[in-house]
């Protein structure tokens, strides 16, 4: 009887950073993307003059900006290393199949400072979520149960 070929077949990789963090992540990239300097420096002192449309400006007093700085530097360092790895993944400098390679260029270049690094990238939220979809995983609350829109117009 002939013997079985065995197939090598590499296994995928793996992420330590927990979803519920990349969510917050994904969440404060968004917030902190759509900021904008001082774009009405006349603002009157009601929002609904100014179209509540301040909430997108920069201010000394938002905390957007620390907060993803903040969720960034709590990860360890292995994992801002993998956070970058995953970003590259999900706007296509990688592909998954070569995420030890990713991993070992953000090692290279990015040891000082990744959460400068990781903010002045536009669209930061998209990207980890490209690359988490790339690992099959997602950061949608599959247990948020609130209401959403109509598939279909009933009007």
């Amino acid at each position: 009887m002939p013997s079985a070929k065995i197939v090598d077949v590499p296994t995928p990789p793996t992420l330590s950073i927990p979803t519920d963090k990349l969510g917050f992540i994904v969440e404060k990239a968004r917030e902190y993307d759509v900021k904008e300097g001082d774009s009405d420096p006349d603002s009157g002192s009601n929002p609904t003059d100014d179209g509540a449309t301040d909430i997108l400006e920069d201010g000394a007093g938002d905390s957007t900006r620390q907060e993803l700085f903040d969720a960034i530097r709590s990860l360890d360092v292995d994992q801002r290393f993998e956070l970058i790895a995953l970003v590259w993944v999900g706007r296509g400098t990688y592909e998954i199949g070569d995420w030890q390679e990713a991993l070992d260029t953000a090692r290279q270049e990015h040891a000082k400072r990744p959460a400068h690094y990781l903010m002045e990238m536009p669209l930061l939220g998209d990207y980890i979520e490209e690359g988490l979809d790339a690992f099959g995983e997602s950061v949608v609350d599959m247990a948020d149960t609130r209401d959403t829109a109509p598939d279909t117009d009933n009007a």
